[in-house]
């Protein structure tokens, strides 16, 4: 008996298994890492912090009316986002889409970031390109142009934040053994001497090497990053876009500061002489909390509510106290992020118009 063009099958092709053992453990590590961080953390707050004070807290002496504002302040906040991005997706050659839709592809973006963070950021690339028809590469680009405006903003924002809270932030760095460490740091020259080394190296290795599967991946990340943020400034309605980018960390700040009237331990840092009717710890707790969501976590669970606590304990704010606020902070932000996310679910549904088969993904990605 022949066995002629007959294939044995045990188990498929050796390269198809190791990618998906790769791919695999790296949606394990992308759901793992983040919660393992959020879940540390959280454990580390539970031996710090009176929990049941906390409770009390809320329950008693927080004012919901101005939570129910930072709500309306997160949705408008994201609406604005989403009608930004639209600006950059036509100006990449991408239809218009209507502001409900640029406001839900954002919607929908953060609430899937609460499971797996920065996996909404992947999901409303799709969401566009399905609906649109549009060029993946092209949506990305404008994707990665939207986050480096949040880094140049965070950039601009720590800026003031050391010039006009540099007492607050000074006596961090020494009342603090984390802040101390931080300066230590930061104060070494054997940092900064291998920080530049290791840009040569790789600088070096990068040119050496540019044909390889790495480097590939990394310059075109970087040239599709420039590609879309250059295009910010010579697209049509660019002073707009930089206004609704101003009205976005705007609404960010508002939705910190506007909490300091839900507490009277905060309440009283609006009338404190030389705290600019609270505006400067405000600006301190959002610098923090701001440079914490760099830390993988389910929705900045963890990393934003202790180092918004840290910040709020440089005024005088008591750790319980401050424990209280950053968790009513960041509760009353997400509760709105899972609503307009079942909304964002309804209206796709409703809309009929997001193609979920491989056959009507567009050719050209």
């Amino acid at each position: 008996m022949t066995n002629t063009g007959i294939t044995e099958n045990n188990g498929g092709n050796p390269a198809d298994i190791k990618k998906k053992w790769k791919d695999t453990i790296e949606k394990i590590f992308k759901i793992v890492v983040p919660l393992g961080i959020s879940t540390v953390m959280i454990v580390w707050m539970s031996r710090k912090v009176d929990f049941h004070r906390v409770w009390s807290i809320t329950s008693h002496d927080c004012n919901y009316w101005w939570l129910l504002l930072v709500m309306l302040l997160t949705m408008l906040s994201y609406s604005i986002r989403g009608i930004r991005w639209g600006y950059q997706l036509r100006a990449a050659g991408i239809p218009r889409m209507s502001v409900t839709s640029e406001s839900v592809s954002i919607f929908s973006a953060y609430a899937i970031n609460l499971l797996v963070p920065y996996l909404g950021e992947a999901w409303r690339c799709v969401y566009v390109v399905r609906r649109e028809k549009a060029k993946l590469s092209t949506v990305v680009g404008t994707d990665l142009a939207d986050r480096s405006s949040d880094f140049v903003m965070i950039v601009l924002l720590l800026g003031l934040a050391l010039i006009v809270a540099n007492p607050a932030l000074t006596h961090f760095f020494d009342q603090y053994s984390f802040g101390r460490d931080i300066e230590d740091i930061l104060s070494k020259w054997e940092l900064w001497t291998g920080i530049g080394i290791a840009a040569i190296i790789f600088i070096l290795c990068d040119i050496k090497f540019k044909d390889s599967k790495f480097f590939k991946g990394i310059n075109l990340s970087i040239s599709r990053m420039w590609q879309g943020f250059k295009v910010i400034f010579t697209m049509e309605g660019r002073w707009t876009y930089l206004f609704l980018t101003i009205a976005i960390w705007v609404c960010y700040f508002l939705k910190i500061y506007l909490v300091f009237f839900a507490f009277p331990f905060t309440r009283e840092l609006l009338t404190h002489p030389g705290y600019a009717y609270g505006l400067l710890p405000g600006l301190v707790a959002f610098v923090f909390g701001s440079f914490s969501m760099a830390i993988p976590s389910n929705g900045g669970l963890g990393p934003w509510n202790i180092a918004v606590m840290y910040a709020l304990m440089l005024y005088g704010v008591g750790h319980t106290d401050a424990a209280a606020f950053s968790i009513v902070a960041w509760s009353t932000q997400t509760i709105m992020t899972i609503l307009l996310g079942i909304f964002s679910m309804i209206y796709i549904a409703a809309t009929k118009r997001k193609v979920t088969g491989k056959a009507n993904m567009p050719n050209n990605i």
